[in-house]
Parts: C-alpha cells; structure tokens; sequence
C-alpha cells in the first residue's frame, strides 16, 4: 500500500499546476504538467515492474 499512496501523493502535487495551466491558462504551467506527467509515467513502470518482481516471487515454490 505504500506504492499506491506514494502514486496518490505524486498525482495530487500536480493539482496546482493542472489549475494554473487550464482555468489560469499560465503556459508554464503546462511545460510542469508535462514533465509531472512523463515523470508519474516512471514511477507507474516501477510500480508495474514491482507487482511483476512480487508475483514472480510469490509462484517460486517454497522449500
């Protein structure tokens, strides 16, 4: 559960930037957006590759 509020913390500091760029219409904003968005991309694939490595572990039989 760590990895999930860790995902839910990422998404919510990029609140303020989504409001700045959308109803603000600050064009900086949207550069942070985008990188915000590229850098919740690589945080999702290390989520995923985590689940991957766990699963893995979990089918490896115990002796």
């Amino acid at each position: 559960m760590e990895k999930f509020n860790q995902l839910v913390q990422f998404v919510q500091s990029l609140e303020g930037d989504f409001q700045k760029f959308y109803v603000k219409e600050q064009a900086a904003a949207g550069t942070r957006v985008r990188k915000g968005l590229s850098d919740l991309r690589k945080l999702c694939q290390e989520i995923r590759n985590d689940v991957q490595d766990v699963k893995a572990a979990r089918k490896t039989p115990k002796p």
